[in-house]
């Protein structure tokens, strides 16, 4: 179990951020040039493995702890991804674990950093007792 004396919240964004750009940059690589699909257009690669990495972009960067809650719904597509490719592609057996170690570390990183940082910031989830 990870406290906050573990690692510092600096350390879990870089953590995170680390997870979030490694997908981010080798998802295309590996999907475009790499081992390029047979079955699914360049164009259709892009749109479904990078267009979702987009949308929490500026929120990763600010270091917004909410945004870093939420993308780790976004980075389950990625650990799906890789493990039905790990199941089904013998041949993409690397490539299916360097996704798969990404989008653990964004995922890992994401999780701690939200709910660390959401501390120090006095955020909350749960509604107040009104007494």
């Amino acid at each position: 179990m990870i406290n906050a004396s573990t690692f510092s919240t600096s350390t879990l964004k870089k953590i995170a951020l680390t997870g979030y750009f490694g997908l981010l940059f080798f998802m295309p690589l590996w999907l475009l040039i790499l081992n390029p699909s047979n079955g699914l257009s360049p164009t259709l690669s892009l749109v479904f493995f990078t267009l979702p990495l987009i949308f929490p972009l500026k929120g990763l960067l600010q270091g917004n702890p909410y945004t870093y809650a939420w993308s780790n719904f976004v980075v389950m597509l990625y650990f799906l991804h890789s493990l039905t490719t790990l199941w089904v592609s013998s041949q993409d057996t690397v490539w299916a674990l360097i996704e798969l170690s990404f989008a653990t570390l964004m995922f890992i990183g994401g999780t701690y950093y939200a709910k660390f940082k959401g501390q120090e910031l006095g955020l909350s989830i749960r509604e107040k007792k009104v007494k």
